[in-house]
Formats: structure tokens, C-alpha cells, sequence
């Protein structure tokens, strides 16, 4: 009988389970903290305790960085095990960069749950229609590094590479493309796995902005795709931010919040499919108050946002309230406080009417220009940079029209002879009028339009005139001429 229970008691023992910590909640693999003003980030973490109760005991953690421990980050209690077997913790004032590896564990054990690959620097919000989404050709595409990850559609961080955007796996339903019941569903297993291999098309800008700005600064970043090809302003409306993940601002905002809720800026492209009678009357406004929205939703009265002129369109469709959208997004750079804009007409395409790879990356790198000059202006002097080519005033001298600009880096520019510009008269009908162009020998600045013939009462100068026009100004640092007009001539 004593041999029995002694072997019973001694069986008892074996088959208790193991103490085993698991960090459930808050950071994990590859995720990017946004930087505070202080160039930290706090860590907050939690999760539970498997097997044998340990209410009461310690949770250590330690940051580790290259398989060394980083100073002032050892082996410190962190957090303590309540009733439930659950535990909160939070590590304060971890420094920009990485990328580091959490080690938590119960206090004294030998077995260590790790987080790794967590990075500390900026966040950028990807949001718009298909050209943000990304649609180029997957041929030579930015290449990845390690210091650029992505929160990707399916709220998984990982390190960023071609496509970002993958809206038929994504998380929040809105993305979802509809099956043959006309109901929204994700895709997953063989199907997914399917469209994946065989994709053709998905290359976007914002890959090579980040790696630009990581490569400029030195700071790791995060990207959160959230774009949405052929959108209109109105489904990105705040005011459906309360259905979450079946509209897009709802999770556009969902997904910030699941970052952190802090991020650096957003980055904007889209209007292409507001360019219709029924839509482009009021497109100024909606994105004014989308602008307007998102920072008050972030919390974040002095959000940096900037977005991409919209471009080229092989189409003969629509063609007024295309050049309207151009128009009005010129105008909103100059109606909104800390925005930038930069111009896309010059691009080259991929098909009717999305910026090829190649031109994306160049999009990229101009959009990593507006940002290093207004929030990184004394790295490497990028301060010094001006926004790009903007229209002030075209008047006639003789037989010359002067076109004069602001915020021109060096010397306006242009491959062969300079195009885009075309003449108008009163009613808006272009009259063929310039043979030469030219920049001004004694101004940088000044375009000059020689015509001949006579000019039409209360004429107007437009650049970019039309869905498909041949532009291609711009100035020293490959900032594009914007598409722009009617402008008086005086």
C-alpha cells in the first residue's frame, strides 16, 4: 500500500505541467515603435502564464541587440503574476534604432520567451486609390532591407517588400473582393497561395520612400498599407470611421491604433476616380475634411501628410474634371497647413493610367525630398531644399510670354525641348501659338513661350493640359513642374 501511493504521488509529480511564460499582447516580431520627441519609444507588453501557478512571481525582461545585452536594459523585474496567471509590463525609454530582441521569463527561470527584430523609428501611413496600392509591373522592383518593415494587411509586421498591399487577404472586410453570392471573402490556403505565385502587377512608391529615408536618416521605419485601388473620396469619408473594418477610414484607423496609435505622417495618391462630373465638384472639400479628420482622430492637431498630383490617363473621357482634380489638389497645398505636394505628370506608365515601377521609385525619392526638407532639415542640409517648381504669375513681354515660378531648386530643367505648356483663350479652347521654349538665360526660374500670331482677349497659360499630355519640366533636384492653370496671362 505505501509503495503504491509513494508511485502514484511520484506519477502526480511528473505530469504537472511546466511553468511556461508566453508574451500574448503588445509587441511582437518585426514590429517598429514610433519615436517620440525624445527619439523613444515605450514598450508595452503582456501575456499568461501556462502550467503550474505562479501568481505572485516576478516577469524579468532584458533588451538584447547583436546577441549582447544593451546597457541599461539588463535583467530587471518588469511586471508581476496576478490570480488569473496574467501579467502586464512595460520597458521606458528604449533609443531609435535596433534592431532588438525582448527576452522575457519568470523570475529565475532558464527558459526565455524572445520578441525579435523590434525597431524603434517612424511610421508612415500608405493610404489612396491603386496607384498608393501599388499596381507597376513586378520587374526590378525596390529591393528590401532590413531596416524597413511593414504592418501588413493581415496585421502582421514583417520585413517590407513587393507587393505591400494584398487587400484580398487583408484583415478588415472592406478590402475583400466579393464571391459569387456578391458577399464579401478572404482569401486564404491554395487560392491565396495561387494569386500570390502568379501575380503580375503590385510594385508602389511607398517601398522606395522608405528605404530612401531610412538610407537618409539612419532611422529604421515602419510602412501601414492601407490603400484601396479605384476609390473615391466619399468611401474614404470619416464619417463611417464607426463600421471599422468594413470601410476604409474605419480601418485606416483601427490598423493606427493598432500600431500605437502614434505615427510619423501619411502618405496620399489618389483622385483619379473622383475625375467624373458626379465627383469632382466635391473633391476639394472631402479631402480637406479627410485631412482634417485624420488628425483629429490621431490626435495629432499637426499631422504631416503628403500626396502625389495625379498624372497621366490614356483616355478621352472626363478630360475638364481631370485637370479640375489636378487643379484642386495644387490649391489644397497652399489651403492646408503642413502639406506637401509633389507633381507625377512627368511619369512614365505601366498601362493606361498606373505610374510605372520605375517611376514610382522616382516618386518615391521625391516624396523623401518633401519630408526630409520640412521635418529632417539639418540632415545633411536637407533644409535647403525648396518644395519644387510652383506657378506664380505668366505675362507678356513683346512676343514672349514669361512664365515665372517659386520653390525651384537650381535651374529649371528639361529632357530635349521643353513641352506641356499650351495657350487659351477666353472660352478655354488651346490655340496653337508657341513654337519655341526655353529657360530664361537670366532667370532660373522663368520659362519663356515665344508665339506667333495674335493672342486671344483674356488669354490663359495651362501646363499639363489634358489626360495624356507630354510634360516634362522640372527643376535641379528632379522636382516636376506640377500640372496646372488656367493662369491669367497679364
Amino acid at each position: 500500500m505505501k509503495y503504491w501511493y509513494a508511485a502514484l504521488l511520484c506519477l502526480s509529480f511528473v505530469s504537472l505541467p511546466a511553468q511556461e511564460l508566453r508574451v500574448t499582447e503588445g509587441i511582437t516580431d518585426n514590429q517598429v515603435l514610433q519615436r517620440s520627441a525624445d527619439q523613444t519609444a515605450d514598450l508595452h507588453f503582456g501575456g499568461t502564464i501556462i502550467g503550474k501557478k505562479a501568481t505572485g512571481k516576478d516577469v524579468e525582461a532584458r533588451l538584447t541587440s547583436g546577441g549582447s545585452p544593451v546597457s541599461g536594459f539588463e535583467w530587471m523585474a518588469v511586471g508581476k503574476v496576478n490570480k488569473l496567471q496574467k501579467w502586464t509590463a512595460e520597458i521606458k525609454g528604449v533609443h531609435t534604432g535596433g534592431p532588438y530582441r525582448l527576452e522575457v521569463r519568470l523570475q529565475g527561470s532558464p527558459i526565455i520567451y524572445p520578441v525579435d527584430k523590434i525597431m524603434v523609428g517612424d511610421l508612415w501611413i500608405l493610404a489612396g486609390q491603386s496607384n498608393m496600392e501599388g499596381y507597376g509591373d513586378l520587374v526590378d522592383v525596390q529591393q528590401p532591407i532590413p531596416q524597413v518593415h511593414s504592418f501588413d494587411m493581415s496585421d502582421k509586421w514583417l520585413i517590407a517588400e513587393e507587393p505591400l498591399h494584398t487587400l484580398v487577404s487583408a484583415e478588415d472586410r472592406v478590402h475583400w473582393r466579393l464571391n459569387d453570392q456578391k458577399e464579401p471573402e478572404r482569401w486564404s490556403g491554395e487560392r491565396l497561395d495561387k494569386y500570390i505565385t502568379q501575380r503580375k502587377k503590385g510594385a508602389g512608391l511607398g517601398l522606395p520612400f522608405a528605404v530612401e529615408m531610412f538610407r537618409r536618416t539612419g532611422v529604421p521605419i515602419g510602412v501601414i498599407p492601407c490603400a484601396h485601388g479605384g476609390t473615391i473620396m466619399e468611401q474614404w469619408s470619416p464619417t463611417l470611421k464607426d463600421r471599422e473594418g468594413d470601410s476604409l477610414y474605419g480601418s485606416m484607423l483601427r490598423r493606427f491604433h493598432a500600431v500605437g496609435g502614434n505615427v510619423k505622417g501619411m502618405l496620399w495618391y489618389q483622385g483619379e476616380s473622383d475625375a467624373s462630373p458626379a465627383e469632382a465638384p466635391y473633391f476639394l472639400r472631402r479631402f480637406e475634411d479627410f485631412v482634417k479628420a485624420v488628425r483629429a482622430d490621431f490626435n495629432e492637431p499637426d499631422l504631416p501628410l503628403y500626396y502625389v498630383q495625379i498624372g497621366r490617363h490614356i483616355s478621352n473621357m472626363n478630360i475638364a474634371e481631370w485637370n479640375n482634380i489636378q487643379a484642386m489638389q495644387l490649391k489644397a497645398e497652399t489651403d492646408l497647413p503642413n502639406v506637401g505636394m509633389i507633381s507625377s505628370i512627368d511619369c512614365t506608365l505601366d498601362d493606361a493610367i498606373h505610374t510605372s515601377t520605375q517611376d514610382l521609385k522616382r516618386l518615391g525619392f521625391r516624396l523623401a525630398d518633401r519630408v526630409c526638407r520640412d521635418l529632417f532639415p539639418r540632415v545633411k542640409n536637407y533644409g535647403d531644399l525648396k518644395p519644387g517648381p510652383r506657378p506664380v504669375s505668366a505675362h507678356r513681354d513683346g512676343e514672349v510670354i514669361k512664365v515665372n515660378f517659386s520653390g525651384v531648386n537650381g535651374r529649371l530643367q528639361s529632357d530635349g525641348r521643353i513641352a506641356g505648356f499650351t495657350i487659351h483663350d477666353a472660352k478655354g479652347v488651346p490655340v496653337p501659338l508657341i513654337y519655341k521654349a526655353s529657360v530664361d538665360p537670366a532667370e532660373a526660374s522663368t520659362v519663356l513661350l515665344y508665339i506667333q500670331g495674335a493672342l486671344p482677349a483674356k488669354a490663359t497659360i495651362r501646363y499639363g493640359y489634358g489626360k495624356d499630355p507630354y510634360c516634362n519640366v522640372r527643376d535641379a533636384a528632379d522636382m516636376a513642374v506640377p500640372a496646372f492653370g488656367p493662369l491669367n496671362i497679364e
